[in-house]
């Protein structure tokens, strides 16, 4: 080992365990927490009545609309939080350079991980292109995935590669978010694939399209069953788009 690995593992070590500012208030911190109480108690938790497949919150026990006309490709989906107020702009920091922030989120998954997926024997991430990788300058699901292995004792496995760019989908609905994403994904590791439980992590579920999109080509290539874990889930009211104006 070289001199520049062993500083990288040493910082990365005390950066693990010290902490001094709250993540979301910057309120100073004396027992190395990342997120004070405060704060902790204020995060919008997925909790209550949810959806057992997708793991969206729902008014009553069962599933939900959405996964009554089209269910994922994934077996089950939790998220720590709803996508809303502190916990979205969490998502939103981690997403635009906050990169240290993968800590912070793993705090509150790796739990949830624990508790929701204890058949599980592998986790993988949500691939990017080398271009989007370059341009944003990390892959904040892989991050989570190797943290979270890390934490859990589960198997990090890189399986899959994204084969082109697709475009935007801040705007599209499901339907047109899987049109999009249709075989953006390639498993490049069949063997180590195969008859695996492995959970996908990731920052958010929007409408889930993609998370489905790779479980179904992991599933092609011979995975067992296939979860997702998300630190937010977003609360569509139209997620397979927006209904057609009436004349």
């Amino acid at each position: 080992m070289n001199v520049f690995t062993r500083i990288r593992r040493a910082v990365k070590a005390y950066d693990d365990t010290h902490n001094f500012t709250c993540d979301i208030c910057a309120r100073e911190v004396f027992a190395g927490e990342r997120i004070c109480d405060a704060c902790m108690r204020a995060l919008p938790r997925n909790d209550g009545e949810i959806c057992p497949f997708c793991g969206r919150k729902v008014l009553e026990a069962g599933a939900c609309l959405e996964c009554k006309e089209k269910p994922l490709k994934t077996a089950r989906a939790r998220s720590v939080c709803t996508h809303e107020r502190e916990a979205a702009r969490l998502v939103v920091r981690f997403k635009r350079g906050g990169k240290y922030l993968y800590r912070t989120l793993c705090d509150l998954m790796a739990p949830l991980l624990v508790r929701e997926f204890p058949e599980a024997d592998s986790i993988t991430f949500v691939p990017m292109t080398k271009r989007a990788e370059r341009k944003r300058g990390y892959n904040q699901s892989r991050l989570l995935a190797e943290e979270l292995a890390a934490r859990t004792g589960k198997e990090f496995l890189p399986l899959a590669v994204k084969t082109r760019e697709t475009a935007s989908q801040k705007t599209l609905g499901r339907r047109e978010r899987e049109s999009n994403l249709e075989g953006c994904f390639h498993v490049t590791a069949r063997a180590a694939a195969k008859g695996r439980r492995i959970v996908i992590a990731d920052d958010t579920m929007t409408t889930g399209a993609t998370a489905s999109e790779l479980a179904d080509a992991l599933l092609r290539a011979g995975a067992k069953e296939v979860f997702l874990l998300t630190f937010t889930s977003v609360q569509k009211k139209e997620p397979f788009g927006k209904p057609p104006k009436k004349k």
